[in-house]
């Protein structure tokens, strides 16, 4: 896997995946900012929902369940000194289907936490990362 990133100006950064899609990041106002895009931090907390959601959607489907929708919100708490590493973070997963079974549902949430997603599990090197779910019926 590869990534570029170009810095534009003052603190503004264009990141560039190896498959050829872009996101430009700032930083605010008072860093020397124009908050032009989301900052580097914010990238990582979106790039782990995105790979535990990405798991549990799989797993759910492979599993037959009748998934509709996977939201997942997320709440991190960053050290006070630097390095600024994350020390919390609270993934909360909104799964939405017709007749979901809650036993499949956390089961694929564990997996992910636990053997799948490459970035919850590298953040939970410095992080307590905690997880809960809720269903909604369609």
């Amino acid at each position: 896997m590869k990534a570029r990133i170009k810095w534009i100006e003052n603190v503004s950064f264009l990141g560039e995946t190896g498959s050829g899609h872009a996101v430009l990041m700032d930083g605010a106002p008072e860093g020397g900012g124009r908050n032009l895009g989301p900052r580097p931090m914010e990238m990582l907390l979106v790039g782990t929902g995105g790979c535990t959601a990405y798991d549990v959607v799989h797993i759910l489907k492979k599993g037959r369940q009748p998934i509709s929708d996977c939201v997942v919100e997320i709440d991190a708490e960053r050290a006070e000194e630097d390095p600024k590493v994350f020390t919390k973070i609270h993934l909360h997963f909104i799964v939405k289907g017709k007749g979901l079974n809650p036993v499949q549902v956390e089961r694929a949430i564990s997996l992910s936490a636990e053997k799948y997603c490459s970035a919850s599990i590298m953040l939970g090197k410095t992080a307590d990362i905690t997880h809960d779910f809720e269903l909604v019926e369609d």
